[in-house]
């Protein structure tokens, strides 16, 4: 690591404006609803994030809902026995038991040392027993818009393929900081995490998921999606396979398409006259005719491809 690599920040070009437009706007559209994500009670997102930790958050719902049901406030559980608490976690098969303790040990606190009120900020919430850096800045974040840029793996990876961010921690901490709007931590940090998770994983889904970076991703131009967690370039993506895929799928939903028309469904930077234009396109539809997949037909206006049916 170089000294410039630690002091990383975006690059002149980047327009940080329209980055975080279209991100916010992605992630209102559509989203995975988890539960918590519909509450700003600190406790419910605390319990929702020492859940999270070792467990798959699909499977944290159920988890998520019966605990409450159980306990349903702070003072609820700050009054539990512990062994019923850590029972609980056992049978949920939530990771270490020593999470459960901790988390009792926490609500004992915010009741008995902060007078049932949540502490704010990410330093106040790292008070609690148990509670890491990461887990009180999500807290402060999701439950009082008053966090930090959050940076996770999935965080990490996202900026490393799209902005070029070096593999350095202090380098993906400025950079997370510069792209989050000031005061949007709770919006923001769902959103980036999310395209982390749904778009951005170790085997990207970049048209699938219809990731809002692809104009801008370092990754998408030159194929290249290596990561922090992803020492190897994925196979499959960016492979004329993949590209078979989409052109399969983009057919399915249309009766048929020019060839300008189905172009940019394929690929975000297809150009009619360019390196991935028209020429491209043709000789991926020619194999994909050749496997009896689908038909290309040549008209006076212009050439068009449909699934044969």
């Amino acid at each position: 690591m170089t000294d410039a690599d630690a002091d990383a920040a975006l690059p002149d070009d980047v327009d940080v404006d329209a980055l975080r437009t279209a991100l916010v706007e992605w992630y209102e559209a559509d989203h995975r609803d988890y539960p918590w994500r519909r509450t700003e009670d600190p406790y419910e997102i605390l319990v929702s994030e020492v859940m999270s930790q070792q467990t798959q958050l699909d499977r944290v719902v159920e988890a998520w809902d019966a605990f409450l049901d159980r306990w349903p406030t702070v003072e609820a559980l700050a009054d539990a026995d512990r062994s019923a608490v850590v029972g609980f976690w056992s049978d949920q098969r939530l990771g270490y038991n020593n999470r459960a303790r901790y988390l009792l040990e926490a609500a004992g606190q915010v009741v008995d040392d902060y007078g049932g009120e949540f502490p704010e900020t990410p330093d106040g919430l790292q008070e609690l027993m148990g509670v890491g850096p990461y887990t009180a800045n999500a807290v402060a974040s999701f439950a009082f818009n008053a966090g930090d840029a959050v940076v996770d793996t999935n965080v990490k990876r996202v900026l490393y393929r799209a902005v070029g961010v070096p593999d350095d921690d202090a380098a993906f901490e400025r950079v997370a900081g510069e792209l989050m709007p000031a005061g949007e931590s709770r919006v923001w940090n769902n959103a980036i995490m999310e395209l982390g998770g749904v778009a951005c994983e170790k085997q990207p889904r970049c048209d699938e998921a219809g990731c809002p970076w692809r104009r801008w991703c370092h990754a998408y131009e030159t194929g290249d999606f290596t990561a922090p967690d992803v020492p190897t370039q994925p196979e499959f993506e960016g492979s004329r396979r993949q590209m078979r895929g989409r052109v399969v799928r983009a057919l399915g939903e249309h009766d048929e398409l020019t060839l300008d028309d189905l172009g940019p469904r394929i690929r975000v930077d297809y150009a009619p006259d360019g390196e991935s234009g028209r020429e491209w396109l043709r000789g991926l539809l020619d194999d994909l005719e050749a496997d009896g997949l689908v038909e290309v037909i040549d008209r006076d206006e212009a050439t068009v491809a449909r699934l044969r049916t």
